[in-house]
């Protein structure tokens, strides 16, 4: 089946409020509305790594910025080829059957994270100074997207991620050149970012599909301490807020209509010193990764909601487990704050779509990153091209997992069958391929989310083997496939199986114990038939009946420190 079938498959869309079909959207009080006056949530995903690529993203974190990861293709492959690869990224990465996709799935609107290089010459590459040369691709990409996005009635939130010059000092979110005047230390760089969203809201101004202008993204300065890089302890924040003034003042000489989005310092999250706010129609972005979802982690934001009677838009977040996702989403819909996940496809199991990591990449991540051999530039075109070709939401792997998370699993702690398990003489049901679905109700996993923005600092990670699902399942590869491993005690997988042929099966579970004593249960429909089982490599629980139709088998383990890979059913003589 394909990712568009499986995911109109996995959402019933009905339930889930559309988009820009309702008219124009607007900041009204505490929240934001549609063109009839109701209160609207944005349900969104941002497109990172299509414009502009995070190392992170592909797993070249250690080489840098994207002009970085640029020059490391151009040595291999020459200058040409290298154009030649990035205009093809630009056409394969995102097409219309993402979108496609992300409409089945439940999502009302994009969030464009956009290179200012796409639009118009750096500074110094300007023939005049003081002048805009504009380019057409970063334009016509917007167009097509918004043309894609308006086909399914959801908004597109037009982000400036890379400024000219990088707002920050994370160099690798603005692909920014620490040996050039960045945007703080440029005037030029700010008259070019103000001309750049005055041309943006001139193009867009009567396009109700458009849902904001999110108008720098994740500003991270020192302005009165160059020490405090992050700008997380910056008490005034002056030249941020004096930049978006004047950047809101250009918009509203040619956009009267659209929703400005601001973002405080400290990556979107520091608000010092920006109020009182300048524009009637006005939001909030705030950013949240890696903290716990509880209201104290999202008090400050909504302090400043109510006091300043603005709505707010938690405008980044993920890269985190299912549950955390779940909750996350969760929080803030509780408070009718809308949310924009990050990202759509990279390589990893903590997004809609992951991008496959082959041989052949690998020989690139080995060269650039572990003094691997160098490839001869044919045997660094095609694993290029290779990588081309798996950007493609055609050829990535769909998580529908995760996609379950964000949406149903919001609303119902009920349960799914992550595969179909049809049950008769001689079937496999595959330890990783337990039911979908919150943890507690789907499965029990001691440690479910990743912290890493909590003081003082908690030790967990979801996934340990962050590899197939991205539940709190501790999940590795092995020679035959997937097993489940780290398994602790008390913890358990439900599995939902039609039974075909009813009667007595011997069940053998293919487990590996490494030497230790685990111990595990079977229940069925939470009734116990069989009890204190050694988890040996190869364990058969004999004579186990199950009734026709459909059943719920689950696995407990009494006693951890083994790993489980699968069950295999078989008649009872």
């Amino acid at each position: 089946m394909s990712v568009l079938g499986l995911a109109t498959a996995m959402v019933l869309c009905s339930t889930l409020t559309f988009g820009q079909g309702n008219g124009w959207l607007k900041a009204k009080g505490k929240v934001i509305v549609d063109g009839s006056g109701k209160t609207f949530i944005l349900r969104g995903m941002g497109f990172g790594g299509w414009m502009l690529q995070e190392g992170y993203m592909f797993r070249v974190g250690g080489i840098g910025q994207q002009y970085h990861i640029r020059q490391k293709i151009a040595e291999l492959v020459g200058e040409e080829r290298t154009s030649r690869f990035y205009d093809d990224w630009l056409r394969f990465h995102t097409t219309k059957t993402d979108i496609d996709s992300l409409a089945a799935w439940g999502f009302n609107s994009v969030r464009l994270p956009m290179h200012y290089g796409l639009y118009t010459l750096p500074i110094e590459a300007e023939p005049v100074a003081d002048r805009n040369t504009w380019l057409q691709k970063g334009f016509e990409m917007t167009d097509s997207l918004l043309a894609w996005c308006k086909a399914h009635h959801m908004y597109l939130i037009l982000d400036l991620h890379a400024a000219p010059g990088g707002q920050g000092n994370d160099l690798n979110i603005s692909d920014r050149d620490p040996a050039k005047p960045s945007l703080w230390d440029s005037e030029a760089n700010r008259k070019k970012v103000i001309a750049l969203w005055r041309k943006l809201a001139q193009r867009y101004a009567d396009e109700p599909a458009i849902g904001g202008y999110d108008i720098i993204n994740e500003p991270n300065w020192g302005f009165d301490d160059p020490q405090d890089t992050r700008g997380t302890k910056e008490k005034n924040n002056r030249p941020l807020r004096t930049l978006m003034t004047q950047i809101t003042a250009a918009i509203r000489e040619v956009d009267k209509k659209h929703i400005i989005i601001i973002e405080g310092n400290g990556f979107g999250n520091n608000y010092n010193g920006i109020f009182p706010l300048w524009d009637s129609n006005m939001v909030l972005s705030f950013h949240k990764y890696g903290n716990f979802n509880t209201e104290a982690s999202i008090q400050n934001f909504l302090n400043w909601r109510d006091r300043y009677n603005v709505p707010l838009w938690l405008g980044e977040s993920g890269e985190n487990s299912n549950t955390w996702f779940t909750q996350a989403i969760q929080l803030v819909e509780t408070h009718n704050i809308g949310w924009c996940w990050w990202q759509l496809k990279k390589m990893g199991i903590n997004n809609p779509l992951e991008i496959k990591v082959t041989s052949s990449y690998q020989m690139l991540l080995d060269y650039w990153l572990n003094n691997g051999r160098k490839p001869s530039p044919e045997e660094a075109q095609r694993a290029l091209n290779e990588w081309l070709e798996n950007i493609k939401i055609q050829n990535n792997i769909y998580h529908k997992d995760v996609i379950d998370a964000m949406f149903r699993q919001v609303r119902s702690s009920g349960t799914m069958p992550f595969k179909e398990h049809r049950i008769s003489n001689g079937s496999v049901v595959e330890a990783v391929d337990y039911d979908l679905g919150r943890q507690g109700y789907a499965y029990k996993d001691n440690d479910t989310c990743s912290y890493h923005y909590v003081s003082p600092p908690v030790r967990t990670a979801g996934n340990k083997g962050h590899a197939y699902r991205n539940d709190g399942v501790d999940i590795q590869a092995d020679s035959l496939g997937y097993d489940v491993f780290s398994i602790e005690d008390g913890e358990w997988l439900q599995y939902t199986v039609d039974v075909v042929t009813p009667g007595a099966y011997d069940i053998t579970f293919v487990m590996a114990s490494g030497g230790n004593t685990g111990m595990f249960t079977l229940l069925c429909n939470d009734n116990l038939v069989a009890a204190n089982i050694a988890a040996d490599s190869t364990v058969i629980v004999k004579n186990i009946r199950l009734a026709a139709g459909r059943q719920q088998l689950k696995v407990v383990a009494d006693k951890g420190g083994f790993n489980f890979s699968g069950m295999s059913f078989k008649m009872s003589p």
